[in-house]
């Protein structure tokens, strides 16, 4: 017996080893780069929708989305707000606002055919209904926090590309450029802010501006202090190898910061899991022959 479950402990933990292996590899940067250096190279799509203006351009989507009740300004707030969130598609404020005002009525429903008429019935179409109310907004912000996130991740190795681009000689423009190259495996978010930068630069949209509208779509405070120091530099004319070098230093010191912060609440979100799930457990496992034997004892 002891052979036997020692055997299973072993090829279940070699089976958990390596799955676990095979998934950091599959998301692991050394095997990103190395697939897109062994595959064909695919044109750069950038998102449908880059407006250097202000104004969202009028079409069918929009007017679609505005007889569901949506002004042209709401529907312009939306629209910015998705493609913040990673939702660049002309129709995304249409089913954005589908699945918030029709959807409820949909999920409402279909309880209420499928199921036997009945209280149980009537409570599970009203939790459909909110929660369906509920979940577009939910996933939006969950892309909002997590595109978010990578972005403050990965300032701190985009701002020290951009010191070494700047220090061999190249422009700032072309240092943008090279360093959205290089982030596009690693954090492929932030690559794609900087080639729509890039993009509006190209176009001839002022540098200034395109770095308010970097801003205004990240809505990341470091990076609104990275632009508001390079359109400091830009105006004043002084180093930006020397200012990139010193902001990197302090995104990198927030980062570090930010991860010990998220370590030192570990152990006060463990309690919940632990009282809930292992204790309980635990108890039946330890105390569990302890009580059937005083049972035998005092039952004879």
């Amino acid at each position: 017996m002891i052979v036997t479950l020692g055997g299973v402990f072993v090829a279940v933990a070699l089976g958990a080893g390596l799955a676990a292996m095979s998934l950091v590899s599959l998301t692991s940067a050394e095997r990103k780069r190395l697939r897109k250096v062994t595959t064909t190279p695919d044109v750069l799509v950038l998102p449908e929708i880059l407006s250097l203006s202000n104004d969202a351009p009028a079409d069918g989507w929009q007017t679609a989305a505005q007889l569901l009740g949506h002004s042209r300004k709401e529907i312009g707030r939306l629209r910015t707000r998705l493609m913040r969130a990673g939702f660049s598609h002309p129709g995304a404020p249409l089913l954005y606002t589908f699945l918030e005002r029709i959807g409820p009525i949909v999920a409402g429903v279909l309880p209420l055919v499928l199921l036997p008429p009945g209280p149980k019935t009537w409570l599970a179409a009203a939790a459909a209904a909110v929660l369906m109310f509920f979940a577009p907004g939910f996933v939006v912000e969950q892309r909002l926090a997590r595109r978010r996130r990578e972005i403050e991740n990965g300032l701190p190795d985009a701002l020290d590309l951009l010191v070494v681009c700047i220090e061999a000689g190249c422009g700032l423009d072309q240092a943008i450029v090279k360093t959205s190259d290089e982030l596009t495996i690693a954090y492929p978010r932030l690559g794609e802010e900087l080639r729509l930068l890039t993009s509006e630069i190209r176009a001839g949209k002022p540098r200034i501006e395109a770095f308010k509208s970097l801003a205004q779509r990240t809505k990341v405070d470091d990076v609104r202090a990275l632009v508001a120091m390079l359109i400091q530099t830009d105006r004043f004319g002084t180093s930006i190898g020397q200012a990139l070098r010193t902001h990197a230093d302090t995104s990198r010191s927030k980062r570090q910061q930010r991860a010990e912060e998220r370590a030192q609440k570990i152990g006060v979100k463990l309690v919940f899991p632990l009282v809930l799930c292992f204790f309980p457990a635990f108890y039946i496992v330890i105390l569990g022959p302890a009580v059937i034997q005083f049972m035998h004892t005092f039952m004879k």
